[in-house]
């Protein structure tokens, strides 16, 4: 029996159109050897709660450039928790000013990636804190 892969759950909330970092990270995740699904532009947390516990993911992680993030990142937080699956790691990155970081860390998410973290940091971010639930 091979060992569990970590599944990932790469979504772009809100209004924002930029995805070029989300979809350069997910292929870096792919390639690290995790099980990735990118859910596309202007997801709403709701279907990315949704999404998230349909493919049974282990983590997600949220780009953001648009600014939304105070609002957007503790939105899925929630719409996860309604679904009861408050246990998913939530991550994300995008354009987020420092000053945030902590904010959003005590609403529930796990880590903040700015522009200018290395592919091999998130990856290892991963490995050390993303159990995948099979395991």
């Amino acid at each position: 029996m091979s060992e569990a892969k970590i599944r990932i759950l790469v979504a772009k909330p809100g209004l924002d159109g930029h995805d070029r970092g989300a979809k350069v990270v997910a292929r870096a995740l792919r390639d690290a050897g995790f099980e990735v699904i990118y859910t596309g532009l202007h997801q709403t947390p709701e279907m990315i709660a949704s999404a998230a516990v349909q493919e049974d993911v282990d983590a997600v992680g949220l780009s953001i450039m648009s600014g939304a993030h105070n609002t957007l990142f503790p939105a899925v937080i929630e719409a996860l928790r309604a679904r009861g699956a408050g246990d998913i790691v939530l991550f994300g990155g995008g354009i987020i000013p420092d000053d945030d970081i902590p904010k959003l860390k005590a609403a529930g998410v796990h880590s903040v990636f700015t522009p200018g973290t290395s592919l091999a940091s998130i990856i290892a971010w991963v490995r050390d804190n993303v159990t995948p639930h099979a395991a």
